[in-house]
Formats: structure tokens, C-alpha cells, sequence
């Protein structure tokens, strides 16, 4: 049986562990507050780096990480988390143009993106559905922004990024943005109430599908500013964190959960159910290395590996997908999935020596390496994985703790 079965004695093993994992990764998170506010990049020491300064989406995953804390009955993760929303409308805030700075640190540097402004959603979000003092007020400051600098009501599509005062939009249109768009617009719909955040994430989900099934269920990322596909797009560049050549599994992988859970919780086309099956299995095709485990980074459109280094997310996220589909569907594949991709994450990612720090990279021998991650700045995806197997499809996962803690 799998390990998605709490009712066997290795799926309730499993179900301890998810817990104590929770925990660990948790108290990793609350160990990168900053003292000036916010939160930084962790090192494996556990120190912050000091260069890499006060990013916002690291801000926001940890507010969110920490919001979730709280609702699982962490009373200090609710101070952490009020402290971090402070920060984000405070020190991350931008009181002259609005909107929030990519970094702390370095107030009127960098662009404004809409990556980052999607996490201020989803800490907002969380925030608010954990009750937390601001959250709220933060959700409805982030919401204004996103409609009016974000969101092209046109094109049913988001925006990418701009100069700091909002000029300068820039000629390029991103999957990974669009999807934190649609991970962003399912958290404030849960938080307010309001489904006209669901169809916005409908038609983001719309278009990004039919692009995906042309291409093999492939999803890809990156577009000019009328939304055609630019397939040789940082060619030279293929490990970039955020904008990598080629197709990228680990966002297949998320698609076809944040898809399901949409289709949970609002009217979509039936195709959908099937094309996050296409997805995810296309992802798992071509990603897993059925030798000795791991996900790779990134394919062409033939499959073919580009990257071969495994990230962590990667992993998370495919556990994720499988944990979605099997929850949608019962289909046992996605519960042997699962059981692979969770005893590849036990074995390789979770580090012994410094509980809640899971490796970030490794290379293509499972060996933990620093070419794209360095430290262990991250635990919003693996504190995700860890705790979705204990929800439901619907709602959202900051509010199904929430309902799990008050039933």
C-alpha cells in the first residue's frame, strides 16, 4: 500500500514523519529572521548571507511558511509570521510609486516583478487566514497593486516586470510568473471569498493548457509581450534559477496540481482533469531517472535532457502533482509516484546534520552540489509537500489546515 494510505502501518509512519518534518522545516524558516526585519538567505551554517540581502519573495514564502506554522498550533510562528508581514509593509514597501522592492536591502535597485508581487498574495493570503495581525491589510495593499500594475484585463494574462517607478514595462511575458499569478489569485480567493480571483486564474490556467498540449504537454515559459512562444529564450543561460532554457518538469509538475485544485473549487472545462494528467506524466517521463532516482531541471520539447542537476523543488512539487491526482482520481500510479518520489526525498534531499535544511541541488549522482542553490534559503516547497497529503483537494492549503485544526 502506499504511503498516502494513513491507514497502514508505513502510511502512518509516514504520516508521523510529514509532522515532524513540518516542524523541523519550520523551525528552519523562523531561524532566517533578519534583524532589521524580514527575512534572509540562509546558509547551511545556518548564518545569513549578507549579500544576497532581504529578497522579497523569500520574505513572503516565509510569512507564509510561518502563517502556516501558526495554524498548525505554533504560537511562536505567529509572531514570526506578524513580524514578517511588518516587514513587507514596511522595510520591502515602496511608499513613493507602491508596490514592493525585490530586495530590502537595496531600496530603488532591481525591477518590480510580478513573480515577487504574487508572493505578496500568497503571504498576505495565508496571513489573513491565519489571522495574523496585518494580513489583511497587506492582502488588499497587494491585491491593488497586482490589478493595476499586474494584470492585463485584455489579454487575461499577467504582466512581467518593470523599472522601479513603474516605466520601463518590460517586452517579455513569463510561465513562472503567470503561474504564482494563478497560485496567488486560488489563496486570495480563499481568503476573501471573491471567485472572481478563481476565473482570473482559469483564464491564465486556459491559455497556458492549450499552449502545453501543442507541445507534448510541455509547458512553455517564455513569451514575448503578445504571448508567442520564444523557444530558443536563454539558450545560453540554461540553468537560470527563475527563466531556464528549454521546459521545465518541476513546473509541470506544479501546474497540474494548482489545476486540480482550481477545478476542486470552480466551473473549468472537463478537458483540465486530463491535461494535468498529461502534464504530470510527460513531467515524470521525462524528469525521473529511473537508474537512481532524482528529477532532472529541464528538457527540450523533444524531452531530451538540458540540465541534469535535481533541485528540491522539483521533487516537492512532483510529489505534490501525484498526491493531487491520486486524490482526484484514486488512480494507484500516482501512489506509487508518490512512494518513489518520497523515498528519493528521504534518502537524498533531507539533510541529517542540520534538521529542516534540505539540500537544494544535487548532481547528477545525488551528490549535494552549489552550481544554481546556494545554502538552504527556501522551505516553502517542502513544507508544502510535506503537508498536503493530509488535506483535501479544496480549499486552498492555508485554509484546509486551518478547517483540519478547528474540526
Amino acid at each position: 500500500m502506499s504511503l498516502l494510505d494513513a491507514t497502514t502501518p508505513a502510511g502512518a509512519e509516514h504520516a508521523v514523519w510529514r509532522a515532524a518534518e513540518a516542524g523541523r522545516l519550520l523551525d528552519w524558516a523562523a531561524g532566517s529572521r533578519h534583524p532589521l526585519g524580514g527575512f534572509g538567505w540562509r546558509l547551511r551554517d545556518g548564518a545569513l548571507d549578507p549579500a544576497r540581502g532581504r529578497q522579497l519573495w523569500i520574505g513572503c514564502r516565509m510569512v507564509h511558511s510561518l502563517a502556516l506554522g501558526h495554524l498548525l498550533g505554533r504560537p511562536d510562528d505567529g509572531t514570526g509570521a506578524a513580524a514578517g508581514v511588518h516587514a513587507l509593509r514596511t522595510a520591502y514597501a515602496d511608499d513613493v510609486h507602491g508596490g514592493w522592492w525585490a530586495d530590502a536591502d537595496r531600496p530603488g535597485e532591481g525591477r518590480k516583478e510580478a513573480y515577487g508581487h504574487a508572493f505578496v498574495v500568497l503571504a498576505g493570503s495565508t496571513a489573513t487566514v491565519a489571522g495574523v495581525d496585518g494580513g489583511r491589510e497587506l492582502l488588499d495593499d497587494a491585491l491593488a497593486v497586482v490589478l493595476d500594475r499586474f494584470w492585463d484585463d485584455d489579454a487575461r494574462m499577467g504582466v512581467e516586470s518593470y523599472a522601479v517607478d513603474f516605466t520601463d514595462s518590460e517586452g517579455y511575458r513569463g510561465g513562472n510568473a503567470a503561474m504564482h499569478l494563478v497560485e496567488a489569485f486560488l489563496a486570495a480567493a480563499d481568503a476573501t471569498g471573491d471567485d472572481a480571483w478563481r476565473a482570473r486564474a482559469l483564464d491564465v490556467c486556459g491559455r497556458v493548457l492549450t499552449e502545453a498540449r501543442v507541445l507534448g504537454w510541455r509547458v512553455p515559459e517564455h513569451h514575448d509581450v503578445d504571448w508567442r512562444v520564444q523557444p530558443d529564450y536563454n539558450r545560453d543561460d540554461p540553468r537560470h534559477p527563475f527563466r531556464p532554457f528549454g521546459a521545465t518538469p518541476g513546473h509541470a509538475f506544479e501546474w497540474a496540481r494548482l489545476v486540480l485544485t482550481l477545478a476542486a473549487t470552480y466551473d473549468v472545462p472537463s478537458w483540465f482533469s486530463a491535461a494535468a494528467v498529461g502534464l504530470a506524466t510527460t513531467a515524470w517521463s521525462d524528469a525521473w531517472d529511473g537508474a537512481i532516482g532524482g528529477l532532472l531541471y529541464t528538457t527540450g520539447f523533444d524531452g531530451s535532457p538540458v540540465v541534469r542537476e535535481r533541485f528540491h523543488w522539483v521533487a516537492c512539487e512532483a510529489a505534490g502533482a501525484a498526491w493531487a491526482l491520486h486524490t482526484a482520481s484514486g488512480d494507484p500510479r500516482w501512489a506509487a509516484v508518490y512512494d518513489e518520489v518520497l523515498g528519493f526525498t528521504r534518502e537524498h534531499l533531507v539533510d541529517p546534520v542540520r534538521p529542516g535544511a534540505w539540500w537544494h541541488e544535487l548532481d547528477v549522482d545525488n551528490r549535494p552540489v552549489e552550481h544554481t542553490w546556494v545554502g538552504a534559503p527556501d522551505v516553502y516547497h517542502a513544507l508544502q509537500s510535506v503537508l498536503l497529503p493530509s488535506c483535501d483537494l479544496a480549499p486552498g492549503l492555508a485554509a484546509a489546515v486551518r478547517d483540519a485544526r478547528s474540526a
